[in-house]
């Protein structure tokens, strides 16, 4: 008797489903339209050059010699501004350590140190405040750190890391960043 009571009920909850859900969306079956915004990918500003000799006017050339452990016989500036990227040079050549700035969009100084020092480096906290990563390699080491829009980036051709280190803490501190 409940078998005879319960098939006739079921059959007029389900017309009355097939109703529903051809007459009026459910929830399940409804589509919302979204409309997201999204700006432009930013873009890494291409990697500074040596145009102009000169002094670096955030990093005295003094200290990267003491601190690379290297004789900087030149030093050459780049063209960007405000802040010059600085070659320091190990001979005529051959360019011993790097400093690239960058103080701009808070996106673009995560890229530039995420080129620099992608993901699976070794984390890089100093100085206070400042994350990124460094990375040793058989022709030197890469130090590089973002915080807020800026970023600074140290390549050496020495292979400790503390040396990178020190540098980047030493311009950070005379870019007054």
């Amino acid at each position: 008797m409940k078998r005879a009571l319960l098939l006739p009920l079921l059959g007029v909850l389900a017309a009355c489903g097939t109703e529903v859900s051809q007459g009026v969306p459910s929830a399940a079956t409804r589509t919302q339209q979204v409309t997201t915004t999204t700006s432009a990918a930013p873009t890494v500003p291409p990697a500074p050059q040596p145009v102009t000799d000169g002094t670096c006017p955030y990093l005295a050339t003094s200290f990267v010699a003491q601190a690379n452990g290297q004789l900087v016989p030149k030093v050459k500036l780049s063209t960007d501004e405000p802040h010059p990227a600085c070659f320091f040079y190990a001979n005529a050549t051959e360019i011993q350590l790097t400093v690239r700035v960058y103080v701009g969009d808070e996106r673009v100084a995560k890229l530039i140190v995420n080129e620099a020092a992608p993901d699976g480096s070794q984390p890089a906290t100093q100085p206070t405040g400042w994350t990124g990563g460094y990375v040793s390699g058989d022709t030197g080491v890469v130090y590089a750190v973002s915080k807020a829009d800026a970023a600074v980036v140290v390549t050496t051709n020495q292979k400790q890391s503390i040396k990178a280190r020190r540098i980047t803490e030493e311009a950070i501190k005379g870019l007054k960043l």
